[in-house]
């Protein structure tokens, strides 16, 4: 480790940001000496070796890797290239990790969904095995023997017979006069004589992290910039009538407020309009914007309250609506009579709150746009400036900062776009800054849901019918103005594809519209309809009398693959039979989580219980035992959890067991607190004090990540582990004090 030294973020900004670029990595390289490269091109594109858009070798066997998704924690940066350094045969302290900037040759740089692994693993192994074959030849042509007998070792390709070697900078000029093979001629290495993968690593922007050399969205500064922030019309949609901003150009640094037109519905990308206040500096920012008087239109989404929208949507739910699975005859079952169990279940609208608000700098200079910004897709940026301003997407660069927690949110660039309109309009350079209050009040949320479920048992308590279906205003709403149901992408999240051997079903969906923009948080859908489908299945197992684990056992059947034929079905974009819907890994893990968590193998104290729940999604298989302590006062305390993942093959450990480590902190602050409600068209919650995050108090203490050795394909990592938690959360409370939550957060309950 290097000496810790006192670098004052400027000093360090200095020497990292230029047009050419910006890295990031323990691994640093002033970008001063790209000086004359053309803005587009990296390191690994100037290598004397560059098989592939995201590898080069230079002559001295520096190996550069371009890392492509964007790193909030996930460990993507550095899981990534350890494919590539891998296949390559590379030696990890001599690879150098370099940031991409938004560039189609990359392919999806959107790193969302829990796909980056699992559609990247072949594309990153085939780029480090081109490079090796072609370095493998190189070494065999110089030492005039079949490239048959020659192999790689850590960074040298060596001929065994005579025990030569050559470095691969020795040989990256020759290889790099190599035709390219073509994909169908690699040859990868099998999975024994992997170096890296499986084996765990930590982040290799760890030192930059804990020295506070990290560059992260907040820290990006170019020579001229001013600072904005805005003051956004409190309600979707609405616009401004009037504002007079006499007072907040008095406020010292303040030089001048500019109006940002309104968004043209739908809102999808695009800013929400308002006045911006610029200034020298982030604090006259905020306090100019502070004086500004402002008659806002608020326009028909003022008419919006949380709560009767709640009884809206509850009400839709006992209504017919479009049906999107049917199996069997669910009415003539229910005809025949026998116990009828109804529940209904709500989960308000949920924010993102990740740590770093929102912030972005953007420069345009003669028609193009240079953009530094925490963003889940510098793609989508480039679309987004480039809609805005009317400019060629092809003159948009976005430089991609490390990000503080993002969630889902940052990948919608409407904060980038302001940056760039705002520097248009000013001629400088703008770095627009969103408070707190802002990122909570002004967020993409996750759907509110309302969910209807029914069954008929038999006197085993097993269901002979089963009915569910679920309102909520689809993400769909943000990109088309009439969109009130669930698209296939929403409904495949734990709902059309319940695993369960029922000879009747039926899945549907009811109509509801936004008064908000609707988008994606960490598990997004799967969120509210395994809290409904695994709850149910938990409160149909207590009135049988049967054990929770049994009985989930029992409704998923026999291990066979769910057919999903006749209803629509995306799969998260993976191919059925790669990926097909598994009920033998969805037991295996269940089995497996129930003989960690000591089930019914252990006296549980008055005042405790455990909570069980399973599900798939993001084509990765979960199930987790929650342990909860509840007091006379009703104050929850959560001393273990157990969960059992099978993600296929798991590149990176260590990453996986922290994935599901946080999932478990994110699903608790859902559960106990997580609410966005709004009056008159206005969120009400604005920070941490009304929209809290769990304390460390309140978090689990013991999370325990149990991993399926399995041979499957990867599958995803980042939010697979949140909807069984918040269920089995919340059968925990139930077997601990007999009490139901049917509607979250669990703060609406008394549980003493």
């Amino acid at each position: 480790m290097s000496a810790i030294e006192n670098v004052s973020r400027r000093g360090f900004l200095k020497g990292m940001i230029s047009a050419a670029g910006l890295v990031l990595s323990v691994r640093y390289l002033p970008l001063s000496s790209w000086a004359g490269a053309l803005p587009r091109d990296t390191h690994a594109d100037l290598a004397t070796l560059h098989p592939s858009a995201y590898l080069g070798i230079d002559t001295d066997g520096t190996t550069w890797i371009i890392a492509h998704r964007s790193e909030m924690g996930t460990l993507i940066r550095t899981s990534l290239p350890l494919v590539v350094a891998d296949e390559l045969d590379a030696d990890w302290n001599r690879v150098r990790i370099e940031q991409a900037i938004g560039d189609p040759r990359y392919g999806s740089e959107d790193t969302d969904g829990s796909h980056s692994i699992r559609s990247f693993f072949d594309v990153m192994r085939q780029a480090g095995a081109t490079a090796r074959s072609m370095l493998v030849q190189a070494a065999a042509e110089r030492w005039g023997v079949p490239a048959a007998e020659c192999e790689t070792d850590l960074h040298v390709v060596v001929h065994r017979a005579t025990n030569r070697k050559l470095g691969y900078g020795e040989l990256a000029s020759a290889a790099s006069k190599l035709p390219v093979p073509k994909k169908e001629d690699l040859k990868l290495k099998p999975k024994s004589a992997w170096r890296y993968i499986g084996k765990g690593f930590p982040s290799c922007d760890l030192e930059a992290i804990c020295t506070g050399k990290a560059v992260y969205g907040m820290d990006a500064r170019i020579d001229g910039m001013l600072y904005a922030s805005i003051e956004h019309p409190p309600v979707l949609g609405g616009k401004v009538k009037s504002y007079d901003d006499k007072e907040a150009l008095k406020v010292p640094g303040v030089r001048q407020t500019v109006a940002i037109d309104p968004f043209r519905p739908p809102p999808t990308f695009q800013p929400l309009g308002g006045i911006a206040v610029i200034a020298d500096n982030t604090w006259a920012a905020f306090q100019g914007r502070q004086k500004l008087k402002i008659e806002w239109d608020n326009g028909p989404n003022e008419t919006y309250n949380s709560d009767q929208y709640q009884k809206t949507l509850q009400e839709t739910a006992h209504k017919p609506g479009h049906v999107v699975r049917n199996d069997g005859d669910v009415e003539a079952a229910f005809a025949k009579g026998g116990k009828v169990v109804e529940a209904d279940y709500y989960v308000p609208l949920l924010a993102h709150a990740a740590m770093e608000p929102l912030v972005a700098l953007a420069e345009f200079k003669d028609g193009k746009v240079t953009a530094w910004a925490p963003t889940q897709n510098p793609q989508a940026v480039q679309d987004t400036v480039a809609r805005e301003l009317g400019i060629s997407k092809d003159d948009v660069i976005c430089h991609v900062t490390l990000l503080g927690g993002a969630f889902g949110r940052k990948s919608k660039p409407d904060y980038v776009a302001e940056a760039a309109i705002l520097s248009k309009k000013v001629g400088r350079p703008v770095k627009v800054v969103w408070t707190r209050e802002d990122d909570t009040k002004f967020d993409y949320y996750n759907a509110v849901a309302a969910m209807y479920m029914k069954a008929s048992v038999d006197e085993a308590g097993r269901p002979t019918a089963w009915l569910q279906r679920s309102v909520y205003p689809p993400i769909a709403s943000t990109f088309a103005v009439d969109a009130v149901y669930g698209g296939p992408g929403d409904l495949g999240q734990g709902w059309v594809d319940i695993p369960y051997d029922l000879p009747n079903l039926r899945v549907e969906n009811g109509p509801a519209h936004a008064h908000v923009r609707i988008g994606w948080l960490r598990s997004v859908a799967n969120i509210y309809h395994a809290f409904s489908v695994q709850c149910f299945t938990d409160e149909l197992a207590h009135l049988a009398g049967r054990d929770p684990v049994e009985h989930l056992l029992d409704l998923i059947g026999k291990p066979r693959i769910v057919d999903l034929k006749n209803t629509k079905y995306p799969n998260y974009g993976g191919s059925p039979q790669q990926y097909p819907v598994d009920t033998g890994r969805l037991r295996r893990v269940i089995e497996m989580a129930a003989e960690k968590s000591g089930w019914g193998k252990r006296k549980i104290a008055k005042g405790s219980g455990l909570g069980i729940a399973a599900h798939r999604s993001f084509l990765t298989y979960v199930a987790t035992v929650v342990e909860v302590e509840v007091d006379d006062e009703g104050t929850v305390r959560i001393p273990r959890v157990n969960t059992v993942v099978d993600a296929g093959l798991v590149v990176n450990p260590e990453v996986l067991r922290a994935q599901f480590e946080g999932a478990a902190v994110f699903g608790t602050s859902i559960v106990r607190s997580g609410e966005i409600t709004a009056t008159k068209g206005v969120i009400n919650q604005s920070n941490f004090q009304d929209y809290p995050v769990a304390r460390i108090n309140e978090a689990p203490y013991h999370t325990n990540v149990h991993f399926v050795d399995s041979d499957a394909p990867p599958a995803g990592a980042g939010e697979p582990g949140v909807p069984p938690f918040i269920a089995a959360f919340c059968n925990a409370i139930h077997a601990a004090t007999g009490k139901r939550i049917r509607e979250l957060p669990m703060k609406k309950y008394n549980l003493s």
